[in-house]
């Protein structure tokens, strides 16, 4: 089998190029001889090394993440999900009764026992509680409290539409996503709560195509009691970035109805789609390689940007953008090879591709997966690497046949304010359906995990199951 071909460089050698040829050659022993026969997904060690740090808990390193605790339960939960597997009813309340300890009197949830309210955590949180809680006594969902949530929110919100993180802390992009996901899923979106929040999330795509973390704010100086702000000059902050670009778009598809039925009457704010995907495009390696993603630009290739990049497309392919968007049609009576890739649509980006760099190099010989070998598996990578291989696996898209669906069977309460745009945002996000005959599994239907709602990073049956109850809604699942 011939080398596969280096990366260019510019013949100047430096770290970052050291670094680039080191990881190539050690990516390139991971490479099967058998290209279409990669190792296979080694479920059971994955499984056992899931189970070990829910039961017997984190190995001592972890103390520096002692603020992070509801995310090292949803990324365990979530992984459990993906590979198809429930816990038993014990732990499972005692999974409830734990995420519940995290939630602040004053709304939201902290990063563990006692601490402060945060917009990450509390995603984390109000997630894994999707996963593992029921409604009813003890159940957790009933115990959320949305009024005090909903008021934590706001008292986040700036001027410009961004939102802190936390009370006294930074604007980030991933925490307005994460307040975004909460909010649709607990039902207390309201046009108030997302004013200018478009204009700002726009505002945070650098020159490169991606998004950055934040945008410079600028407003008026006029001493009145009114701030303005001026649209003209907000540069981003910080450079494009995998984690930063999934929540702005993420976000940026979330705001849609907002923007249908609250848009102001000047221009609204827009994205530059052509520059994005150009963007994200040039993000996924080689063949040497392997096909992973990385992150930024000259980066390495991370086994997490699985997910935070190759999300991307699917949701880019929601707007009809890059191709790969799904469609309604009648399930074949003809068996479907799962091996079969000539009527797969890749000319934007390799799905077989990153089915093989996560095969190959993602997953660790003891279990759990990585960010790349020879580094150690973590509970993060895991997650974002099984869901990065499920959005590679099948095609997710918003179903007009689904959408009709649940329409038809929505009940209205009376009196509720905001109905209409509550009634879009529900049916926005539920209508994500994985295409009949639209999966392609490398390796064969033994390396199949779930497919994963495309924006929350949930399965689709948790996500429906959860904004059904807090939505008050009985939507079946036949068409």
């Amino acid at each position: 089998m011939a080398y596969p071909r280096r990366s260019p460089d510019d013949h100047y050698v430096t770290d970052t190029s050291d670094l680039q040829s080191e990881t190539e050659s050690i990516l390139h022993k991971h490479l099967p001889t058998n290209p279409e026969s990669p190792p296979p997904l080694q479920r059971n060690q994955h499984l056992q090394f899931l189970v070990k740090s829910l039961v017997q808990g984190f190995p001592s390193r972890y103390t520096s993440q002692d603020a992070s605790q509801p995310w090292l339960l949803f990324w365990t939960l979530q992984s459990f999900s993906v590979l198809g597997v429930a816990l038993d009813p014990d732990n499972k309340q005692k999974a409830i009764d734990t995420i519940m300890t995290w939630q602040h009197p004053d709304g939201g949830f902290g990063g563990g026992p006692g601490q402060q309210a945060h917009l990450l955590p509390t995603y984390a949180s109000v997630c894994a509680l999707a996963i593992v809680g029921r409604p009813g006594p003890g159940g957790g969902w009933d115990q959320i409290n949305r009024e005090k949530t909903n008021e934590f929110f706001m008292s986040l919100k700036q001027p410009d539409g961004s939102f802190l993180v936390s009370h006294d802390a930074e604007v980030d992009v991933r925490g307005i996503y994460c307040l975004l996901v909460v909010a649709h899923l607990l039902d207390i979106l309201t046009p108030e709560l997302l004013d200018g929040t478009p204009a700002f999330i726009a505002s945070c795509q650098t020159y490169e195509g991606g998004f950055s973390c934040a945008s410079q704010p600028y407003f008026s100086a006029e001493a009145d009691e009114l701030t303005i702000v001026l649209d003209a000059i907000r540069p981003p902050l910080g450079e494009a970035h995998g984690g930063y670009t999934f929540c702005a778009l993420a976000s940026w598809l979330m705001l849609q109805p907002y923007l249908k039925l609250h848009g102001r009457t000047e221009p609204q704010p827009t994205i530059n789609y052509r520059k994005l995907m150009r963007w994200l495009v040039h993000l996924q390696g080689n063949e040497i390689e392997l096909g992973g993603f990385r992150g930024r630009t000259n980066k390495l290739v991370d086994g997490c940007y699985s997910w935070w990049v190759g999300g991307c497309f699917a949701l880019l392919a929601s707007q009809g953008i890059g191709g790969g968007y799904g469609r309604d049609v009648e399930p074949s009576t003809e068996a479907h090879d799962e091996g079969d890739w000539d009527d797969v649509d890749e000319s934007v980006w390799s799905k077989l591709w990153l089915q093989r760099y996560i095969l190959c190099a993602a997953q660790h010989p003891s279990g759990g997966l990585r960010d790349k070998p020879p580094k150690a598996a973590d509970s993060y990578h895991t997650l974002y690497c099984l869901v990065g291989l499920s959005i590679a696996q099948h095609n997710v898209y918003p179903s007009p046949a689904r959408r009709a669906h649940i329409a038809a069977q929505w009940q209205s309460p009376s009196g509720y304010a905001n109905e209409e745009f509550r009634k879009a945002s529900f049916l926005e996000v539920l209508s994500w359906a994985e295409e009949e005959g639209g999966s392609h599994v490398l390796g064969g239907l033994a390396n199949r995990v779930n497919a994963t709602h495309p924006i929350f990073t949930l399965t689709m049956t948790h996500t429906e199951a959860f904004m059904s109850h807090f939505y008050d809604q009985a939507i079946s699942r036949s068409k």
